[in-house]
């Protein structure tokens, strides 16, 4: 793609009401569950933010709380108006950025990766910008972590249970690159938040994972 290296990212990150979150760490985090939740948004975001492929970090959430924290990171807020799911909000985020900075890329990240890092995520979104779409699968090689639209392309998220499957039968390329397991890892089990763990946690949910993990 002409002129790839020219634009950089507008990062959508989709957050629920902390409330209704991470419903099967249950057994893990019990009425904690919203505090963990946080944490590894705040953690997903503080690394994207510090990447220099990212122009901005649009956090899509109707959570006070978690809005408030997010934006204190130098995230931007917008409320998820549609309120029809997770789709939904992240081509409602598209079209603000979009309509606000259309020489941005758009990019939808999951919200849960705190062992994410600023160089992979980076690295993902320079090998995204030679294509008009483009995502990273997650480590159970199912689902999707990163989604992404180069200006001026259709931002077509297809995100939830076989969106690997969907997003390459809509045309996207898959990025298969080393060096980014912390990119591929998003949380939702306790199993997972150990492999997060051992890979490296950032600073807000390293220690709330290791008191959880030692309870278990």
């Amino acid at each position: 793609m002409a002129g790839a290296a020219l634009f950089r990212w507008s990062v959508l990150l989709p957050v629920k009401v902390l409330a209704h979150a991470k419903s099967r760490m249950a057994a893990l985090a019990g009425p904690r569950r919203g505090e963990l939740a946080l944490a590894l948004a705040c953690d997903t975001a503080a690394a994207v933010l510090g990447s220099d492929q990212v122009a901005r970090v649009v956090v899509i959430t109707d959570d006070p709380m978690a809005g408030s924290a997010l934006a204190g990171l130098g995230a931007l807020v917008l409320a998820d108006e549609p309120r029809d799911g997770l789709n939904a909000a992240l081509r409602h985020g598209a079209a603000h950025a979009r309509a606000r900075w259309p020489g941005s890329g758009t990019a939808a990240l999951s919200a849960d990766l705190p062992a994410l890092r600023p160089a992979e995520i980076g690295r993902a979104l320079r090998a995204a910008a030679a294509w008009r779409s483009a995502f990273v699968a997650d480590a159970a090689g199912d689902g999707t972590t990163l989604y992404t639209a180069a200006p001026g392309a259709e931002f077509r998220p297809a995100f939830g249970l076989g969106s690997r499957a969907r997003h390459a039968a809509g045309g996207a390329a898959e990025l298969d690159l080393p060096g980014i397991d912390g990119l591929r890892r998003d949380v939702d089990t306790p199993a997972d938040l150990r492999v997060a763990a051992a890979i490296g946690l950032g600073p807000r949910s390293a220690p709330l994972a290791a008191e959880l993990l030692s309870a278990a």
